[in-house]
């Protein structure tokens, strides 16, 4: 062959390699899926380099052959060799009794000091530095592009994600009361802690009347937009319950019965609801599976346990019933969900009823900022390093 011919060759060649480095470009520039372009690898080598056996592997969250052809192996069902991710140069592989013995060399593709893939082709009797090149320069292109979707997709998925949180963490501030009484006669106060940005506990205050307000307290199962969404629908039939009725067992059936029709009885929710008569001095409550509320009258603590199982699980409830306290004048009703009570410290001891008992008995008689201050700090204490595994919600009712 005259030296002549050899220039037109080599010519050739790169010609060919353009074309087919241009063919890839525009294939990524058109936003094929991934599958497309490893049809395109696949033909380009097989079709321009006459490659007779090839293995292409790639690294994702492991080692994937993404592109086999002519073996006896398939290679997809083979896992590769840990000894080949440690290549740094093309290696011809010698004396192998492994699957991987089908193949002659192995060529590492790099991006910024990281193996992203290897190529497993045979030898070719024109296989030379060019064509080694050619071959690392075309997977180079096709995995980077490969990679930077993944990124990509992963950053709209984060950006979802966050906008859920947003959407979420919007939907339960309208949840919570603008305003809390704090007058002569009564004074309320409202403390909420999310472990994440978006919780799953809710609380309310409500004047039914003149003389009647009612308030509450609840924890869903769940968080994020769903737990969001469903406390908020929970929120609107309490609200229509409290104008249509003040039979505290219609209110906490017709919530039921809501929840499960909105849940299908995927989620459940705890709640503690109470109604006090200002002119009756009385105080009605319903207690359906949350953590009992402590009634503070005279220096003496009383749990409120009475009432019903969790909501959206049963219908009908399977039992309900009415706690009444008579001739509460003065007195303090703390309220808080099993974030607080739930929190654990660095030997997995939780702070308890007994703590939160032993606090109230020595300090009921503060005001009611004091007293949230105090068990936050109490809790924070308690907890060493240990992160809160929930949320964390009180609301206190003094009445005057």
């Amino acid at each position: 062959m005259g030296q002549l011919q050899l220039i037109e060759n080599k010519f050739k060649l790169k010609e060919m390699e353009l074309n087919a480095l241009l063919e890839i470009t525009q294939a990524i520039n058109s936003n094929l899926p991934e599958e497309a372009l490893f049809k395109i690898f696949n033909f380009t080598l097989r079709a321009n380099l006459s490659l007779k056996k090839l293995a292409l592997f790639v690294l994702d969250s492991e080692w994937k052959c993404k592109v086999n052809f002519g073996t006896m192996h398939n290679f997809t069902c083979v896992a590769l060799e840990s000894r080949f991710a440690q290549l740094r140069a093309v290696t011809r592989i010698e004396n192998d009794e492994s699957p991987f013995k089908e193949f002659d060399f192995v060529i590492p593709v790099f991006h910024k000091n990281n193996t992203l893939a290897l190529v497993f082709v045979d030898e070719q009797e024109d296989m030379g530095t060019e064509s080694s090149n050619f071959i690392q320069a075309l997977s180079n292109i096709i995995v980077v592009a490969i990679e930077n979707k993944k990124m990509a997709r992963a950053q709209l998925q984060q950006e979802a994600f966050r906008k859920e949180l947003e959407i979420a963490s919007d939907v339960q501030q309208f949840l919570f009361p603008d305003q809390l009484p704090n007058n002569e006669e009564i004074n309320v106060e409202a403390s909420y802690l999310p472990h994440h940005r978006v919780g799953g506990d809710y609380y309310d205050f409500i004047n039914m009347d003149a003389d009647k307000f009612l308030l509450c307290i609840a924890d869903v199962s769940g968080k994020g937009i769903p737990a969001a969404i469903l406390m908020s629908n929970f929120q609107a039939s309490l609200r229509t319950m409290a104008r249509q009725t003040q039979d505290l067992e219609k209110i906490v059936k017709e919530l039921n019965f809501q929840l499960l029709q909105n849940s299908k009885g995927e989620k459940f929710i705890t709640f503690f609801c109470a109604i006090y008569d200002k002119t009756q001095k009385k105080l009605q409550y319903i207690n359906a599976g949350h953590n009992p509320p402590l009634l503070i009258q005279d220096g003496q603590l009383k749990t409120l346990s009475t009432g019903t199982t969790l909501l959206g699980v049963f219908h009908p409830l399977p039992f309900i019933k009415t706690g009444a306290i008579e001739g509460l004048e003065k007195f303090l009703l703390f309220n808080y969900t099993d974030g607080v009570t739930e929190t654990e410290n660095e030997e997995g001891e939780e702070f308890g009823e007994e703590r939160l008992n032993a606090y109230f008995e020595k300090n009921a008689t503060k005001n009611l900022s004091s007293i949230h201050q105090d068990i936050i700090v109490d809790l924070d204490t308690f907890k060493g390093n240990n992160g809160y595994k929930d949320d964390i919600t009180m609301l206190s009712c003094r009445v005057k």
